[in-house]
């Protein structure tokens, strides 16, 4: 079997969020399977072509709409993964990756040229595996391609990934024919609520769908998490899986991390104090192993949950702990994080800015991890805590219910806390009742530290259902 990603981003090589570090860890895990697996990304100016020992292969040049544009082809071999990189300087040689006035333009360029290029760099895919609206195109065009009977396209099948469905790629209706250039009979697979919608058109095109999480599937059939594509989801659920995500063990491994302060594991865990009291005076808080640390590393916006924070961030540092936030968001909560650090230094440190040294730092740090979120399609960083043995506080959502246990003090299982409705003063009762097992019941919480960094959460057992789904579609279209 051979399995081609399409994406706009992946780590190494360029990241802003979590589908980054999947792109960056799933092929891999499905390579380890023995499984040709291969990616096709932007070639941004920000990606270090000598680093990564980038090698141009040949151009050639895309048709779209009345543009003939150029396409060039580069190449890397990493972790046992072959990557491909599109470059054209117009649409990628930016300060940003997303968030430019001709986002639509860019990525419909880059959906295309990912699925043409495949004849040029000999490499047919059984399964094209798409990731959010930014490359959703790519599934259009493969399914113009076959319904004009071209012979090298015809055995090839799609998988949308939905890692945030926030984000659908809408654009005025105009673009069909101009910009996209995609044909009259595909308009109504790619027009929703009067505008054009990248990820429906995907959604409805492509062979499969799969989210990130079991339960942040099912929550998608609800408009309140939706954002307004339940209807069209109610209509494809047949082809709709959870899969949660996982992280990489290698990347992310307190025993060998480079950027903490100790190295610690499961077996050596009392270690990991050590991290939180050189934190403490990097962070010129009070020095004191008794006080619990509570982090969080997370975009700042109401998704992640960060007003009910602020609503209740007197009453949590009332009761005895320090509060590290790391991350950057919506300015209206910079602005208050950084108020409240002014009127707390003794007690608050909000780093406005992105540091992924530091990010490790808290995470081998806080006896705490808060992960609030409104809604959370699988959530990553639960599961870096948990590796790090940080207990997880979190809102049962998505993701964040799918792999977090709430704790039993009688049976002493589960791996952290969590709170059942997006409200303050239930995320304040579930902090409650982690400090009453931290301050009290020093058994109890050493048991739970080891539950939490014994938690698999390995790619492996994620891809094998992935390969699971690949093999269905096969299956399915040989019986069709």
């Amino acid at each position: 079997m051979k399995i081609l990603f399409i994406a706009a981003e992946a780590a190494p090589f360029i990241k802003t969020g979590g589908l980054g570090d999947v792109i960056g860890s799933l092929p891999k895990a499905l390579n380890n399977e023995r499984i040709d697996t291969r990616v096709i990304l932007p070639l941004y100016s920000k990606i270090d072509k000598e680093k990564y020992n980038l090698n141009f292969l040949k151009y050639v040049f895309i048709n779209l709409g009345w543009r003939n544009l150029y396409c060039g082809i580069f190449e890397t071999k990493l972790n046992g993964v072959r990557y491909y990189f599109i470059d054209n300087e117009q649409y990628f040689f930016r300060e940003k990756i997303y968030g430019e006035f001709d986002d639509a333009e860019r990525f419909a360029f880059f959906s295309k040229a990912a699925i043409e290029i495949l004849p040029h760099i000999n490499f047919r895919p059984d399964i094209i595996n798409a990731n959010d609206w930014h490359t959703a195109l790519s599934i259009v065009y493969l399914a113009i391609l076959k319904d004009k009977s071209y012979e090298y396209f015809s055995r090839m099948s799609s998988v949308l990934s939905i890692h945030n469905i926030e984000f659908q790629g809408r654009f005025n209706c105009e673009l069909l024919d101009t910009l996209f250039d995609i044909e009259k009979k595909y308009h109504n697979a790619l027009i929703y609520d009067s505008d054009v919608n990248l990820l429906k058109g995907g959604i409805q095109l492509a062979d499969r769908i799969n989210t990130v999480s079991e339960t942040y599937a099912q929550e998608l059939m609800y408009p309140y998490f939706s954002f307004g594509m339940d209807r069209i989801l109610k209509i494809e659920k047949n082809k709709l899986l959870g899969i949660v995500n996982g992280i990489d063990y290698q990347v992310f491994n307190p025993n060998k991390d480079k950027n903490i302060y100790f190295n610690y594991s499961k077996t050596t865990y009392k270690e990991k104090v050590k991290n939180k009291l050189e934190l403490q005076r990097e962070l010129e808080f009070e020095v004191n192993p008794e006080i619990p640390m509570i982090g969080m590393v997370t975009r700042l916006t109401d998704q992640k949950g960060i007003n009910l924070v602020l609503e209740v961030a007197e009453q949590i540092l009332d009761m005895g702990t320090q509060l590290v936030v790391l991350g950057t968001g919506d300015k209206h909560y910079e602005i208050l994080l950084k108020e409240l650090e002014k009127r707390r230094k003794d007690k608050v440190r909000a780093l406005i800015m992105f540091d992924a040294i530091l990010s490790s730092k808290i995470y081998a740090a806080c006896d705490i991890y808060l992960m609030p979120s409104k809604s959370e399609p699988c959530g990553l960083s639960q599961l870096i805590a948990m590796r790090y043995g940080a207990i997880p506080i979190v809102n049962r959502v998505g993701g964040l219910k799918d792999t977090v246990q709430p704790y039993n003090l009688e049976t002493k299982e589960g791996t952290g806390f969590t709170f059942e409705s997006f409200n303050a003063y239930d995320m304040l009762y579930a902090i409650k009742r982690c400090l009453d097992v931290l301050y009290y019941d020093k058994a109890s919480w050493n048991k739970l530290i080891k539950n939490a960094m014994g938690y698999n959460s390995r790619w492996k057992k994620s891809a094998q259902k992935y390969l699971e789904m690949y093999k269905e579609i096969e299956k399915t279209d040989f019986i069709s």
